[in-house]
Formats: C-alpha cells, structure tokens, sequence
C-alpha cells in the first residue's frame, strides 16, 4: 500500500515531517561507504565524521523548516530568498561541523565563484536539491506543479519526500566539504587540516592520494556539467543519491527540467545537439553496417566457397590425367 504526503499544511503534516526526519536518522547506523560510482566529497571524511556531518545536515535542515514554518513564509518569499537560504544553510552546517570538530570555523568562506564546475552543477539544480524539498515539508504537496513529477501532487508518495530529503542531506554535506577544501587550497593545508582533526579516510592520508582524488573531483565535475548533466535535462532525469543498506547509492527520478534546459549554456546546447545526432545517426550506422557485413559475409564466402570446389576440381583432374 502506498503511503501519500499531506497535500496541505495542518498538524498532519506536521506529524509527517517529524516523522520522515526520525526516520533518516535512523539510517544512519547502516553503512555510509561510497557506492555510486561516483567521486563524492564526502569520501575524504573517515566512517564516524560522515555520520556526523550528515547528521548536523539534518538537524540543520530541522532548524531551517521550524524557524520558515515559524516566520510563516509564504511560497512566493521562499522562491525569492532561495539563494540566500541555501547559502545560508550551507554556511550553518560548515560552522556546525567545524564546532563540532573542535575547528576554528571564522577563516572558512563560502565561495560563491561559477567558475568553479561544481558550483555550476549544484546551482543549476537547486530546484531539485532543496526549494521542491522545503516546499513538501512546509506547505505539502499543494504547491507542487502536476507536471515536475510522475505522479499528481495530491497524490506523492511519502517515499519520493524521504528520496528528496536524503538527496538534500547527502548533496549538502558534499557542499560543505567541497567549501572547507577550497578555502584550505593547498593540497599540504588539506592534508594537515584533516590529520590535525582525526578527520580523514585512511585511503586519503598521503598526498598522492589527496591529489589524485581532487583530481578525478576535477574531472569529474567537469565531465557532469558539460556532458551528462545537460544528458540528464535532456532526458527529463535527476540523480539522487540515497543510503542503503550497502551504503550510499544513485538512483535516478523523473522530473520535468524545461526550466534546467532554458538556463543552459551555448556549450551545453551543442553537446544536446550531439547527443540528439548521436541518436539519430548511430541507429542508421548500425543498421547500414549491419547489412554490409553481411553482405561482405555472403561474399567472401561464396567466393571462398567457389575457389574451394575450383581447387578441389581442379585436384581432381590433377589426379585423373597422372593415372592415365
């Protein structure tokens, strides 16, 4: 039987949010290692800091619904300061972890620079990483228009709220580590910073390693934004990345991205263009080529076929003119 989230505000929903936030907690226990195939910030961070990382997200998250609810922010204001919000957010949960590992949190600074390909992704998706999410939890489904999901707002399934909710959480803390290591730059400052603190993973405790996991984040976030991002808006799919009980995952959603498609770049335009020739071209390749090797098939071995019995015959008549 499928569960539905409250379609409106009232103490239902209200029960809905507690509940669906004592739920995640819950997931903490199991397994958080890095199974999405992914580079994740989050990698850096040993076991034990990652689920304290994600779980002042959450407590954080908590704070930002109660203190909105209580503001009674209207959804129009709530569109209007989304930026600030996530800023907001993300700068809270930096000095919140820093507080909590006993770190001098006054010389991190949040980096709002779109050069960075990282940023870039994370911006462009804001609607999916968190106003859709506060929108659930402090308004109910009303609000959300039919068309983003697969499914009528009245009736959203309560899972689809925990997937958002779990991305959101998972995606902040990526962005809370992501701006403590632009803010310590040098690779020696990184490494020190996280040895000092008990902070890292062990397979990251050499500089050889550091730089080759910047390196491949690098890559990586350059790869998504240009290619599989703009894939993704094509295609109408958003990656989220959840926990299970084999640790974090990606899974992937419908949702309606023509906004997404509006804002992307002249590059990203040309690589959809692409991609639409790829689909049109390479079906009609493989077919033509498909044809031709049979074709080449049947020749050569008919041809192969007749030079064998012309050689046999020929064999033949070699032995038929020696007994004569």
């Amino acid at each position: 039987m499928v569960n539905y989230w409250p379609y409106k505000q009232g103490i239902y929903l209200n029960h809905k949010v507690a509940y669906l936030f004592a739920h995640i907690k819950q997931k903490f226990s199991r397994n958080l290692s890095n199974n999405t195939k992914d580079y994740l910030y989050t990698d850096i961070l040993s076991n034990s800091i990652k689920h304290k990382l994600f779980s002042i997200v959450l407590v954080e998250l908590e704070i930002l619904v109660l203190d909105l609810v209580e503001l009674n922010v209207s959804l129009q204001s709530l569109q209007i300061l989304k930026d600030k919000i996530f800023y907001d957010l993300i700068q809270k949960v930096v000095a919140h972890f820093l507080i909590e590992c006993s770190v001098d949190s006054s010389s991190i600074i949040l980096i709002q620079s779109k050069k960075y390909a990282y940023l870039q992704v994370t911006l462009l998706e804001y609607k999916w990483l968190l106003e859709n999410l506060l929108t659930y939890l402090i308004f109910g489904s009303m609000y959300i228009n039919n068309y983003i999901f697969a499914f009528d707002q009245k009736y959203t399934p309560i899972k689809h709220v925990e997937i958002l909710l779990e991305n959101v959480m998972i995606q902040v803390s990526n962005l809370a580590v992501f701006m403590i290591l632009e803010n310590l730059k040098s690779l020696s400052n990184i490494i020190t910073f996280l040895k000092k603190n008990k902070l890292c993973n062990r397979s990251y405790i050499s500089i050889r390693s550091l730089a080759s996991f910047r390196n491949n984040l690098f890559y990586q976030n350059l790869l998504y934004l240009y290619i599989i991002q703009p894939k993704y808006i094509y295609s109408n799919r958003y990656k989220v990345c959840l926990i299970s009980n084999k640790g974090l995952v990606a899974k992937y959603i419908y949702a309606y991205r023509l906004e997404d498609f509006i804002q992307l770049s002249y590059l990203q335009l040309i690589i959809i263009t692409l991609i639409e020739l790829q689909d049109f071209i390479i079906p009609k390749c493989e077919k033509f080529l498909l044809v031709l090797v049979k074709l080449v098939l049947y020749i050569f071995i008919n041809i192969l076929g007749n030079g064998i019995m012309f050689f046999i015959r020929i064999i033949i008549l070699g032995i038929d003119n020696l007994q004569k």
